[in-house]
């Protein structure tokens, strides 16, 4: 009588997606192919900063209209009763145009130094530009220095004068888009409301290449 013998093979992950860079709403489909004898289970789950998220229970990952919430790593596992899992990863940037979080009006007085900060969150990350009323600033002109650091732009006055006193737009650019908010420098005993100063004025811009119009309505 003849015996049939049956191997028992440990989980190998034999194909898997590579790392993806999408656009915020995009559909994307993560593949996870494995091997093993028992046919081991394949479980996707997303490694966010709130933890090990179970995703799904499937070769096959499916996210339609994928929000910037779901980029990162995303962890394939290849389970059956033979070995230990084989794990792989899986990286998903997700693109999206830029949001200011960050931009307060600030207070200042003359011959004193005054900061204007502008925090954007972008990916990729945003590049800043600051205007007072229609012109554009530049850096070390007219006793003001621009700097960027990632997420973050300042303005900074080293002499307040009087004339450096008034609205301010800081605009935030990437390849999906652009975004504005108006901050205002202002000097003592001047009446504010700490906030970007959205309810006292409205910029309006748009990008066409390397030009940037720029328009002031005051309430």
């Amino acid at each position: 009588m003849e015996s049939h013998g049956y191997f028992r093979v440990p989980p190998q992950i034999i194909n898997i997606s590579s790392d993806i860079t999408v656009n915020e709403g995009s559909s994307v489909t993560l593949m996870c192919l494995a091997f093993g004898r028992p046919e081991p289970t394949v479980t996707w789950k997303h490694l966010s900063g709130k933890g090990r998220g179970f995703v799904s229970e499937d070769e096959y990952l499916e996210i339609s209209g994928i929000t910037r919430d779901q980029s990162g790593e995303y962890e394939c596992s290849a389970v059956n009763d033979v070995a230990a899992p084989d794990i792989r990863r899986v990286k998903v940037t997700v693109n999206y145009p830029p949001y200011i979080s960050n931009a307060k009006n600030t207070g200042a007085s003359v011959g004193q130094k005054g900061i204007l900060r502008c925090e954007a969150s972008a990916v990729p990350v945003a590049e800043f530009q600051w205007f007072k009323e229609e012109t554009r600033l530049a850096n070390g002109l007219d006793g003001v220095r621009i700097e960027n650091k990632g997420r973050m732009s300042t303005l900074t006055f080293f002499n307040v004068s009087e004339k450096d006193y008034g609205n301010y737009t800081c605009v935030a650019t990437n390849k999906l888009g652009n975004t504005n908010a108006s901050i205002i420098l202002y000097g003592p005993g001047a009446v504010h409301d700490g906030s970007n100063a959205a309810s006292r004025a409205m910029a309006c811009l748009w990008l066409s290449g390397t030009l940037l119009a720029h328009f002031l309505i005051k309430f």
